[in-house]
């Protein structure tokens, strides 16, 4: 009988319709995932390359293993200005979707959700409205629970490690993940990784989603440059009777949003999950989908001409280009200016006294390379000065300081000179003093 069967239903003709539809659908989430993963490789190799990094020891930041100070004003105010601008440019054009592409949180969030459904059955979800996560009864076991558990820890101790790389070398964090004794290594500083993997552990275990939907300062502040004109999905209700019993793009968000009635300030992060999960659907009646990217506003009727919304947009950003150039102009100044060494020079502290004639010459190396100096004194009589030491080796980033000495046989009045530092490489910083002799 069930030959008969077989043999009848192998004689049915298969009909593939619009296969180049289907080809396309889930083209959003795999583009996705390779940024999502390329956002994470990114985040390890920009310190490891010395591309940025905070050296807390010195209390500067480090580019390219250049120090940049807090006084290199232009420097910073520039780059941040900058920074900012861009920012409120993609906000108002892109709107949230650096939470759902590039986001390490959201990313976290999303494999501690695959992770579960593969432990615990496609149903355990930790859900937003506060119900129990549902476990299939087949992988209800303590093995898929421990291989949960350890997954979470494994991955909570991985990104708890990211923070040490932004603060300290490479070799150094090294040395702090074998045990190696290394002096540069604050004592307190596996307490300190001890709490960030607690708070990571509890966050891709517990929070996931709810950090993103309810606690992420940084996306209300996404918010504040949304409106109608800014990247969204939108639906087609034309063609509303297609989708009256089907919920799949629903079911498929996994912020638990209803893809067909977004508004401006709801919790969407762009990802196109949604966009994907109605292509592949309406692909199998050789259709296209109900919802898609769109710039320009939710409009029943007609939907306006990029063209005509991009120039929206571009009005929308002529305050911004104003501090845009402004921060240009700032930071190709403070790149020009930028000095790789620091000389100054003040009273020599002795005790709780400050002596009339010894000064302290300090000099710091900014970029983590070896550095030769040589100190002299222009504006004072050879015999007038002494000096502890003409020549001054920095193996790295760092100071030291040289001792100038005035001579108490110097005439009455004022002496005006000047400390010349003169680097290897061609550096010369000068420091102009005034010294009184009673």
């Amino acid at each position: 009988m069930s030959s008969a069967i077989n043999k009848t239903l192998s004689g049915i003709p298969i009909k593939v319709i619009n296969s180049g539809s289907r080809k396309a659908s889930g083209n959003f989430r795999w583009k996705r995932r390779a940024v999502q993963i390329a956002i994470l490789i990114l985040l390890v190799l920009i310190p490891i390359s010395g591309l940025f990094r905070i050296d807390p020891e010195n209390g500067a930041l480090v580019v390219l293993g250049w120090q940049i100070w807090f006084a290199d004003f232009f420097l910073i105010s520039g780059l941040w200005i900058m920074l900012g601008s861009a920012l409120v440019a993609l906000y108002s054009v892109a709107g949230t979707v650096f939470c759902g592409w590039a986001c390490p949180q959201n990313t976290m969030a999303e494999w501690a959700n695959y992770i579960t459904h593969k432990l615990l059955g496609k149903r355990a979800e930790v859900s937003l409205t506060g119900e129990a996560p549902k476990v299939a009864a087949a992988k209800n076991t303590v093995l898929n629970w421990s291989l949960l558990g350890l997954s979470f820890l494994c991955a909570a101790m991985f990104f708890a490690l990211l923070p040490l790389l932004y603060f300290y070398p490479p070799d150094v964090v090294l040395s702090f993940i074998i045990f190696r004794p290394d002096t540069r290594l604050a004592g307190s500083l596996y307490w300190i990784y001890s709490v960030w993997v607690l708070i990571i552990l509890l966050d891709i275990s517990v929070l996931r989603h709810f950090w993103c939907r309810f606690a992420c300062v940084y996306k209300v502040w996404q918010h504040s440059f949304k409106t109608k004109e800014t990247l969204h999905v939108l639906y087609d209700a034309s063609r509303a009777s297609e989708c009256e019993k089907c919920n799949y793009c629903v079911t498929t968000c996994f912020i638990d949003l209803d893809p067909r009635k977004t508004e401006v300030y709801d919790s969407c992060i762009n990802c196109g999950d949604c966009i994907d999960a109605c292509n592949t659907l309406q692909a199998k009646k050789g259709k296209a989908g109900l919802l898609r990217f769109e710039l320009g506003q939710r409009a029943q009727g007609r939907v306006r001409q990029f063209r005509d919304n991009s120039m929206l947009l571009l009005s929308r950003l002529r305050w911004t280009t104003p501090f845009a150039l402004l921060g240009v102009v700032m930071f190709a100044w403070g790149v020009w200016s930028y000095q790789p060494y620091h000389l100054s020079v003040g009273y020599l502290q002795t005790g709780h006294n400050q002596s009339a004639r010894d000064y302290r010459i300090e000099i710091s190396n900014k970029r983590y390379r070896p550095a030769e100096l040589s100190v002299s004194v222009e504006g004072l009589p050879q015999d007038g000065f002494t000096l502890n030491s003409t020549r001054v080796s920095l193996a790295s980033v760092g100071r030291t300081s040289v001792f100038l000495s005035v001579s108490p046989k110097l005439q009455h009045g004022l002496h005006p000179f000047v400390v010349v530092v003169r680097a290897s490489d061609g550096w010369i910083g000068r420091f102009n003093l005034q010294h009184f002799v009673d």
